[in-house]
């Protein structure tokens, strides 16, 4: 990669390039995972994964997987990809098959919907993956004596929650990361439970076209996550693996270039039925399903908020997950998207104290926070780039604090129902409403009556 750059006269060129390349992937004996890019014939990036495994991989598992492998070897690329966008992608490793081409297209447009936006690019990338004309036929991955279900854990609280809904059932569960950043490593020491850790490299020289040029934004990180998890629940026994996104999820930001436009959108229930068409095509028996879409984040926030074990263990603040070391945080930085819509989310259901020594803060008797938090309404522009609940949800939240005497005088509370509220019809972000489960979601019986047992509370 090094010796390629240099070779390179600088800066970098986007439009210089135009086939982005799926060139080969290995797993070897070890659980190293090593998927192979390139940028026409000029650049070449590796990306590394090392899954946690407790015996050795062989044939027999690497054919089991091979279809796994091959999803994540795609869906991971758009990291590359989105360094110059070429008009045309080609895979050397074998066509996907239709139902996987379908998910692929979807990411690589919609799926970087606020990349190209944020870089205000002419149009959406939307590169065409040409599918294989008959698909293989693979080994079935479903285990003879019931589910066995990894949960993906991220340090936040939408991850506890799902992880409490699936022990409630009784299933044999264990929980799963990329990485085990310190909310990571707290939430699963409440939790109790086994925890697989998987580690990413992204290749090095990246940061590097990054500094010299190349476009740069945000990726649908999640569609990447949950193809390594399926890919360690298959090697350790595992036949199912339960997300944690929500309703709200589904729910964009803007429209634009004749999409919507959403910062969640490898999160959302379009990008999770893509995906479990493309699973079933490549590993059949592999189920993978969002176990909270039935709620909304609101719903959700009331659910943790009962959870007091995990409550100085969780950060849903983002800036703990930086790639740059020196950049990161260890718990909330009080001062962003994230932190603010996580305290409004939680706040109807706590006592201010408590949830001011959580955060270190009251971010709602700090008067400078008003606009970061009328945003979230939409009030003042769009709602932000983030992770963040649905706008009407922000506004349910303001309604039960606008009423609440443990909240009601809370300088920003009160400026909110005040000078938000109004712009919104009575209608607008009714409690009742936003609270309310939802029947459109993949998630299995054996699950369900947990999860409303759990979110309906």
């Amino acid at each position: 990669m090094a010796d390629a750059l240099r070779e390179r006269r600088a800066p970098f060129q986007p439009s210089e390039f135009t086939t982005f390349r799926f060139v080969a992937r290995e797993l070897d004996d070890d659980g190293r995972i090593a998927l192979r890019y390139a940028l026409d014939d000029a650049i070449e990036l590796v990306e590394r994964f090392e899954l946690p495994i407790a015996a050795a991989v062989t044939d027999v598992d690497r054919e089991r997987v091979d279809g796994l492998l091959a999803l994540l070897h795609w869906v991971a690329g758009v990291s590359y990809f989105k360094t110059a966008a070429p008009p045309e992608v080609r895979s050397e490793a074998g066509a996907p098959p239709p139902a996987t081409a379908r998910l692929l297209e979807a990411l690589y447009s919609e799926g970087l919907g606020e990349f190209a936006y944020v870089n205000e690019l002419p149009r959406l990338p939307r590169p065409k993956f040409a599918a294989a004309p008959d698909p293989t036929v693979r080994p079935k991955l479903a285990r003879d004596d019931g589910p066995r279900v990894l949960v993906p854990v991220g340090g936040g609280k939408d991850s506890v929650v799902a992880l409490e809904i699936v022990r409630r059932s009784g299933l044999d569960m264990a929980l799963f990361s990329v990485g085990d950043a310190t909310p990571i490593a707290r939430t699963a020491a409440v939790a109790g439970l086994p925890h697989l850790i998987a580690r990413r490299r992204i290749d090095p020289g990246l940061g590097e076209l990054n500094r010299t040029g190349a476009l740069n934004g945000h990726v649908p990180v999640t569609a990447i996550v949950t193809c390594v998890a399926m890919i360690a629940a298959a090697l350790n026994g595992f036949d199912a693996v339960a997300m944690a996104n929500e309703r709200s999820a589904s729910q964009g930001n803007l429209h634009w270039d004749g999409v919507e436009v959403n910062h969640q959108f490898s999160k959302g229930l379009v990008a999770e039925r893509l995906l479990r068409a493309a699973t079933a095509e490549l590993a059949p028996g592999m189920e993978t399903f969002s176990l909270l879409r039935p709620a909304s984040e609101l719903g959700i926030a009331r659910a943790f908020a009962g959870m007091a074990d995990y409550h100085h263990a969780f950060t849903s603040c983002n800036a703990v997950f930086r790639i740059d070391p020196e950049l990161r945080a260890t718990s909330w930085c009080r001062d962003c998207p994230k932190c603010r819509f996580v305290f409004l989310a939680l706040a109807p259901f706590s006592e201010p104290e408590h949830l001011s020594e959580v955060f270190g803060a009251d971010l709602l008797a700090d008067e400078r926070q008003f606009d970061g938090f009328a945003l979230l309404t939409a009030t003042g522009g769009n709602k932000p780039f983030e992770c963040v609940g649905e706008e009407e949800e922000s506004l349910a939240a303001i309604r039960l604090l606008a009423d609440d005497p443990r909240w009601r005088d809370h300088a920003v509370v009160e400026r909110l129902a005040s000078g938000v509220l109004p712009r919104f019809g009575d209608r607008a972000g009714r409690p009742e409403d936003v609270l309310a489960l939802s029947e459109d979601h993949e998630v299995p019986e054996a699950l369900l009556e947990h999860a409303h047992a759990v979110l309906g509370a």
